[in-house]
């Protein structure tokens, strides 16, 4: 068994950074088999697996890892689908290293399994190979639910309760399914057909979808469960509202939230310019506020389309939130790193474009009590950075329409919908949340852990008419036990 943990975790091949920046080619290649199979067998197969304890859809880690060493990839696949529907994205996107592979007992002597990795493997195996198994259905409930919003928490729930015997509508403002999978991801990081597959497997076990339909405009919540007959609500409508930061020039011409950026990209191949006919975004030199994985995802979009990039960030390096994996790949790709600057202004010409912008540097400061070093300004630092375009990527704010067409959900003062944590539901009866909607701007997997709680309460009121018994402090014992 020692043996077995001494090998060293297997390197996913992918594109030179030379070539990559030239396209929006995905960046990894992903695993052969021979390599999955090598990763697999570093697993040491734990009695009690705390990887389990670490993955917020409770994914069978070792019994998938099992199965790709046997070189059983389609069973591995289906091993993943019995907890998560989206096995192909998670293995893309989720931040593994924070949560699953964290507590993995092969790191504690060196690295942990690749679990991300041969999650992913398997998944594209499936897809590659078209062996993708439906499974049995139960017969069905007569209960129907409606999803408002098809990003990862809505197709979670979907998924589940689809299985689960009850019908299932997704109603999606655009017109591709997925939320921030396909208009907040770049194709790099995600392929587009990576979550069509995943949203055609849900079509095959018997999901409807609606499309350009946006629930608080063509119909509210209480009209879905009153005059059109569903018996259930989950409301995955995300944070779609970009938050800015507040400084001159924040109005001219060249300025872009992350999220309108990215959608122009994804959504509206803006990159294609001009084989479609859309507003081109293509500049000279870019300035990408922010430090977390939507500014990596802008800053290298904003490379692929031939500008020279800065990300601009007000705190050093060890304290941005994005994934060292995307650091480094926007490094690797000349993406360049202004950290410990402030922006204060930014500068226009006579026909209101951007030129310019000023930023103030920064230092950190004393630790508070929790150990935590703040940025503060250093006076009269303030210096002139030149440039055509600022995406500012600082976060995002909740949608807002659902909750206020919808007033009897009550929020709280962020602005997120109020719901009981081990059940999801909120102040409606029948009505459930999840997502970025109820926890802010997170991770795709945390918003789909979200979606496993909600589908199973909501399982339990279509059956029972009442919400579960949130667990006592003994039954949390137990789980951690």
């Amino acid at each position: 068994m020692a043996k077995v943990a001494k090998l060293p975790r297997q390197a996913m091949p992918e594109q030179l950074p030379e070539d990559r920046v030239q396209n929006f080619d995905e960046v990894p290649y992903g695993y052969t088999d021979e390599l999955a199979m090598l990763e697999a067998g570093r697993c040491l197969q734990c009695k009690k697996p705390k990887c389990i304890a670490g993955c917020p859809v409770n994914i069978d880690i070792p019994g998938f890892i099992a199965l790709i060493q046997q070189g059983k990839f389609a069973e591995a696949a289906q091993k993943i689908k019995e907890q998560n529907a989206l096995p192909a994205v998670c293995g893309r996107v989720c931040p593994q290293e924070e949560q699953c592979e964290i507590k993995c007992v092969t790191g504690i002597k060196g690295e942990p399994v690749a679990i991300g990795r041969l999650e992913r493997f398997a998944a594209d195996y499936e897809r590659k190979t078209g062996i993708v198994a439906v499974p049995p259905l139960p017969p069905k409930t007569g209960k129907r639910v409606a999803i408002v919003g098809s990003g990862p928490a809505g197709l979670t729930v979907a998924g589940d309760l689809i299985r689960l015997g009850h019908d299932v509508t997704v109603f999606e403002a655009l017109q591709d399914a997925g939320g921030v999978l396909v208009y907040g991801i770049p194709e790099f990081r995600l392929p587009k057909e990576i979550v069509r597959a995943e949203v055609d497997y849900l079509r095959k076990i018997g999901v409807e979808f609606v499309f350009d339909f946006v629930v608080g405009r063509n119909a509210t919540v209480r009209e879905l469960l009153e005059e059109e007959g569903y018996d259930a609500v989950f409301i995955g409508s995300g944070a779609g509202l970009p938050s800015f930061m507040r400084v001159p020039g924040e109005n001219l011409i060249g300025v872009y939230s992350a999220n309108e950026y990215l959608t122009r990209a994804n959504l509206m191949k803006a990159y294609l310019f001009p084989d479609y006919d859309t507003p081109p975004i293509k500049r000279h030199c870019v300035a990408v506020i922010g430090g977390g994985n939507v500014a990596m995802d802008s800053a290298r979009t904003a490379l692929r389309l031939g500008g020279e990039v800065t990300i601009v960030y007000r705190r050093a390096r060890e304290q941005m939130p994005a994934r060292a994996e995307e650091i480094h790949h926007a490094e690797q790709e000349g993406v360049k790193f202004k950290l410990l600057n402030n922006p204060t202004r930014i500068l226009g010409d006579e026909r209101h474009r951007v030129v310019a912008m000023e930023c103030l540097r920064m230092e950190l400061g004393e630790p508070d009590s929790s150990g935590r070093r703040s940025p503060v300004p250093v006076p009269g630092s303030e210096w002139i950075m030149e440039l055509d375009t600022v995406v500012v990527a600082i976060g995002n704010k909740p949608n807002p329409l659902v909750p206020r067409t919808t007033p009897e959900i009550k929020t709280t003062k962020w602005g997120t919908i109020e719901v009981e944590p081990n059940t999801m539901a909120t102040s409606v009866p029948g009505v459930y949340a999840g997502g970025d909607i109820v926890s802010g701007a997170a991770t795709v997997i945390l918003a789909m852990g979200q979606g496993k709680i909600a589908a199973k309460s909501i399982d339990h009121y279509l059956r029972t008419g009442k919400n579960p018994e949130p667990p006592t402090a003994k039954d949390q014992t137990d789980q951690k036990d």
